[in-house]
């Protein structure tokens, strides 16, 4: 089968190239998994903390990706659950302890970095970690729904937002968008800030609903419950907690930070930015539960997700612009 392949370390600094595309084995399934034929595949944030380093594959080469659609093209033995030709979802935990705090079960199985994930034609998983896709999504939109949505749905969790109050997004890409639409749903009567340093970026928010979109240093025109940074980046951290209000939390749904702008934390002020019990939370992954939740969610409202594809073999330039240039909605690979 195609795939492509993550078999060095290294930062994404220029034009070159981080996957190897090679023909591979195609994966036969084990007791209790499934094979799924991919379709599609959503390119994460996560995959560039793969390829830089900041969460490291146990061993290379591997193949990324964790954002994957397609259909169950065979079944190992004694696997039930699903049958051949059904379409199912597969999303970050590869494998897991299967409680409520599975995400932060130390022996959890990332899918696409300690296991082969969807950069590739087909790959293999346990049947309980594959969820259903509903029908109103294609192939491509569902994709960025089962990590850039689930971990957005896990973070509004955590915001302990109520309905009427003021919620803010750092940053406007692949997770801000779906999570906005949600929020909408879930929170109509609740206003939405936007901060984010690409202005394409901002007029999306707008369109998509926020009452207020500026740059990532700019202070919304009231002081906010909450806040959902979707960045790679420090800076937005520190300007967030300046635009709490006393008591706000902020909710961190990105799995690493880039060091590029690290210095930033030395502006952070006791007084400005986190007196008044402001909180800062982190999301650390999303449960096979917090996908299945979200879909059906996402199908209720519906969600419908802004995406722009591009064919398996152009990964890199998609990995590429992620980490370079701006975002509009969620990349993804289709096979």
């Amino acid at each position: 089968m195609k795939a492509m392949l993550l078999k060095k370390i290294g930062l994404i600094e220029g034009k070159e190239d981080p996957l190897e595309f090679a023909e591979v084995p195609k994966p036969e399934p084990k007791a209790g998994e499934i094979r799924v034929r991919v379709a599609a595949c959503g390119v994460c944030h996560t995959e560039l903390d793969e390829i830089e380093g900041r969460t490291p594959p146990p061993q290379l080469p591997v193949i990324p990706g964790h954002e994957v659609v397609g259909r169950v093209d065979k079944l190992g033995a004694g696997t039930t659950r699903f049958k051949v030709g059904e379409r199912v979802g597969i999303g970050w935990i590869h494998s897991s302890s299967g409680a409520a705090d599975e995400n932060i079960d130390p022996g959890f199985t990332a899918t696409g970095r300690d296991v082969n994930g969807g950069y590739a034609e087909f790959m293999t998983v346990g049947a309980d970690y594959a969820a259903p896709i509903p029908g109103v999504f294609e192939d491509a939109e569902a994709a960025p729904l089962l990590c850039a949505g689930a971990v957005g749905y896990r973070s509004l969790k955590l915001a302990n937002l109520a309905d009427g109050q003021r919620l803010g997004f750092t940053g406007f890409g692949g997770s801000a968008h779906l999570v906005l639409q949600l929020a909408r749903h879930l929170y109509p009567n609740s206003s939405f800030y936007v901060f984010a340093r690409d202005r394409a970026a901002r007029d999306f928010a707008l369109e998509l609903g926020a009452v207020w979109a500026g740059d990532t240093h700019e202070r919304a025109p009231e002081a906010l419950h909450a806040i959902i940074d979707t960045t790679p980046a420090w800076k937005p951290v520190v300007e967030a907690m300046a635009n709490l209000r006393p008591g706000g939390r902020l909710v961190i749904n990105a799995i690493r930070k880039e060091e590029r702008d690290k210095d930033y934390l030395q502006s952070l002020s006791y007084e400005r930015h986190l007196w008044l019990e402001k909180e800062i939370k982190s999301v650390a992954n999303v449960t096979h539960l917090d996908i299945s939740e979200f879909l059906a969610l996402a199908a209720e409202i519906p969600i419908r997700p802004e995406v722009e594809t591009y064919p398996l073999e152009e990964a890199n330039r998609a990995l590429i612009e992620l980490k370079h240039a701006p975002v509009r909605g969620a990349k993804v690979l289709v096979m």
